[in-house]
């Protein structure tokens, strides 16, 4: 009985070994996942424990009285930026920031494609360095590790900034190529064409900084800090398909703006309200922003919102031109810009500028405007060669507007918006006003060979609605 119990256990022990072996895939897939997470703690550890362990160490030398470390921490005491020898203190500095995201491949530019300024200055005025010959240094341009020198502010040696520039990797070609070098004039210069070649994704902060510092054979002797942008990603060029343009442009698609991702939530709230470009965007932004705001929903913030209308108006409109008339005498016209944005008025053939009106006016005007927007279909369309403010008057903010005299006949079709005079002398008056139905009834029905002069605006002081006058010339 002995044997065969001890003939069970071998047994069962021997049933039991492989499965013990043989682990669950539910079990493999959760001990994948701890340690990749683990590893991500590490790689974010990292740098913060090398600093507390390089601290502790340091401190406990200098409790031991390391000569080496002692004279080190007092050279680190001392101040890093070297003063020349006249007590200046020289520093470079990028006076432009980047333009955002950068990708490989494509031109490192400042905000909105503009050029990428720097200047020497001096710390202790705050001035341009001129008239001396570190004013015409000469710079070189590298790249630095994103985290280099985020918590010391701008005190850093000349060893430390060298110590965190970025070279290619292995195998790869420069990391940036172009212009690596300026050449300051007066204490101020401009960088030229640069390229990122590789990706920012493989170094620890999985960022580049740009960074100036002085050529090694220029300025010998003098201490002059070196320069640093903000950390920056470099995209790989297949993610430029999904660039932001700064500016913007009317017939973009909208998602080209901030804030709206392509094929996001926000992208697909605007196109199925028939938002598809940027020009339509901009239009429900004069007309009714309301409306905009509830089409995007709650998900918008209002700072999100603010972000997104200030990109979207950096955007230039173009030279179309709306002109619409309140009643069928054409007497006067109410002009638009191509995003449907009141500009100004016509009568009399003179051009009146929104921002010439008073405020009286601009009440009344605000009638006629909402007038024009719930009548749309009836708004005339100009392809304006010359904008109808181009000519103003610089005291009245009025011009003279060679319109069509026809009033009465104005084809549906694109016209070209005629040039603008300043007038010589201004037309009489023979006090008709506006909204008095006598008014209509003075008015003769122009025929062909009868032209009439578009009446003029007449601008009261008191606070009655402005009044129409015009003058009739008959055919001979």
């Amino acid at each position: 009985m002995a044997r065969e119990k001890r003939c069970l256990d071998s047994t069962s022990s021997g049933d039991e070994g492989p499965a013990m072996t043989k682990p669950a895939l539910a079990s493999v897939i959760v001990e994948a996942l701890k340690v990749d997470s683990l590893q991500k703690l590490c790689s974010s550890l990292e740098p913060i424990l090398r600093k507390v362990v390089s601290e502790e160490v340091e401190r406990a030398l200098a409790k031991l009285g390391h000569p080496k470390l002692n004279n080190a921490k007092s050279s680190s005491s001392s101040p890093k930026r070297i003063k020349g020898h006249d007590g200046r203190n020289l520093q470079l500095k990028f006076k432009s920031k980047l333009s955002l995201p950068l990708f490989t491949g494509g031109k490192v530019e400042g905000e909105q494609g503009a050029a990428i300024h720097v200047s020497l200055i001096d710390a202790n005025t705050g001035h341009v360095v001129t008239g001396s010959p570190e004013s015409w240094a000469t710079l070189d341009v590298v790249v630095l590790e994103g985290d280099f020198n985020n918590e010391d502010g701008d005190n850093w040696t000349q060893e430390e900034f060298d110590s965190h520039v970025v070279k290619e990797r292995e195998g790869k070609r420069p990391l940036l190529t172009g212009d690596l070098q300026v050449v300051l004039k007066e204490g101020v210069g401009t960088l030229g064409e640069l390229t990122f070649t590789d990706n920012s994704s493989w170094i620890r902060s999985r960022k580049f900084r740009l960074g100036l510092k002085v050529a090694s054979y220029s300025c010998e002797g003098i201490r002059i800090r070196e320069a640093k942008t903000e950390a920056f990603t470099v995209k790989d060029h297949r993610g430029e398909l999904y660039k932001k343009h700064y500016p913007p442009v009317l017939n973009d698609e909208v998602w080209r703006l901030e804030k709206i991702g392509k094929d996001g939530s926000f992208h697909k709230k605007l196109n199925k309200a028939g938002i598809f470009t940027v020009e339509d965007f901009l239009v429900l932004v004069v007309r009714d922003s309301q409306r905009l705001r509830n089409i995007l929903g709650s998900g918008m913030s209002n700072k999100m919102w603010d972000v997104l209308v200030e990109h979207a108006r950096t955007c230039v409109p173009s030279g179309k031109v709306y002109v619409y008339y309140p009643d069928n005498w054409r007497i006067l016209g109410i002009v638009f810009n191509s995003i449907h944005e009141f500009s100004g008025l016509i009568s009399n053939g003179q051009y009146c500028a929104a921002g010439s009106l008073s405020d009286n006016h601009k009440v009344y005007v605000d009638g006629l405007v909402k007038k024009a927007y719930e009548n749309w279909m009836h708004v005339i369309e100009y392809d304006a060669k010359s904008s109808p403010g181009s000519n103003e008057d610089d005291n009245t903010g009025c011009s003279k507007a060679n319109v069509p005299m026809d009033l009465q006949a104005y084809p549906s079709h694109h016209q070209v918006l005629p040039s603008l005079l300043v007038p010589e002398q201004p037309p009489m008056d023979s006090g008709l006003n506006v909204g008095d139905p006598m008014a209509a009834s003075q008015l003769p029905v122009q025929s062909q060979n009868v032209s009439m002069a578009l009446p003029r605006l007449t601008f009261l002081r008191s606070r009655r609605k402005p009044t129409i006058s015009c003058r009739r010339k008959r055919s001979e």
